[in-house]
């Protein structure tokens, strides 16, 4: 498969970002990438960053971090305030999510536009300076460029100056962020303590497995919540089965090489069951995510 076609695979929707409400909502959007993301700041705010912005939310609105389809979100964004998205909400009318909605809302927008993306899982280096830190990105190819470019759309100015974010968060460069399958190579080399890997008290070896299997759908435009489980469960890498230990390093391999890996990418999930999504997460039969696309 070529450039083009790869390129024309990741400039459409899949099962999650396809949002019936886009014509309406994203077709005055602006194009430029910076004001993409103010644009999805000015609509999100990241759940246990709330404090920080003075404020304080009931159980109930913290539940519109569960909110898996970007459909579902742009209608709860819409009831809390029907501005157009290009004008930002005050932050108690943001919705409440975390950084897989960041970079899923930003993907959603720059495939309406026609422009490649995909979200992507792994471990940022710059949330804290002895862990690697739970995190998603946004990646889209800039055609000047010829390359595929990380953005961190949840970086507003608060956040930055609180971690002091000495990069461009519109660029992030790569040691500052580690896809989950170049963190499961360093676990594997002895580079680093699985443990350094996770978020909170949930870290180790399990926490790299969940991330490479998102990380590996998000390749394949299913783009799961952080606590959805298609997968086995692991604590500690001898309760691995082979074909466990098997698959874990094709994904490995599939999610770091690249546009080359394509075809390879595509058929290792639609042959594989494992990966089909439970029928309670499909809104309706419109959402189903196509095995042919």
């Amino acid at each position: 498969m070529n450039l083009t076609e790869i390129l024309e695979y990741y400039s459409t929707d899949g099962a999650i970002t396809r949002a019936k409400q886009s014509p309406v909502l994203f077709k005055e959007l602006p194009t430029d990438i910076s004001a993409l993301c103010q644009v999805v700041q000015g609509m999100l705010i990241h759940i246990f960053w709330i404090q920080s912005y003075g404020l304080t939310h009931t159980e109930e609105r913290k539940n519109e971090v569960n909110l898996r389809f970007v459909s579902k979100q742009l209608q709860k964004i819409q009831q809390l305030d029907d501005k157009p998205l290009s004008e930002p909400r005050c932050a108690e009318n943001k919705l409440i999510g975390n950084c897989r909605d960041f970079s899923t809302l930003l993907t959603a927008m720059l495939r309406f536009q026609g422009v490649p993306a995909r979200a992507r899982c792994g471990f940022a280096r710059y949330f804290s300076d002895d862990s690697y830190e739970d995190h998603w990105l946004c990646e889209y190819w800039n055609k000047n460029q010829q390359r595929w470019v990380m953005v961190d759309a949840q970086m507003d100015q608060i956040q930055s100056e609180k971690l002091g974010i000495d990069f461009d968060p519109l660029d992030v460069p790569a040691e500052q962020f580690l896809l989950a399958g170049q963190a499961w190579q360093m676990h594997k080399q002895d580079l680093v303590d699985a443990g350094k890997f996770g978020i909170h008290q949930h870290r180790g070896v399990g926490f790299i497995i969940g991330n490479l299997i998102r990380d590996f759908l998000a390749l394949n435009k299913v783009e799961l919540l952080p606590w959805d489980n298609l997968s086995f469960a692991v604590k500690n890498e001898n309760d691995l089965a082979v074909s466990e230990a098997n698959l874990i390093e094709k994904l490995t391999k599939l999610t770091l090489t690249g546009n080359p890996a394509f075809i390879e990418l595509r058929k290792a999930f639609e042959d594989n069951k494992l990966w089909k999504l439970p029928a309670k997460w499909i809104e309706d039969q419109s959402e189903v995510v196509s095995r042919k696309s």
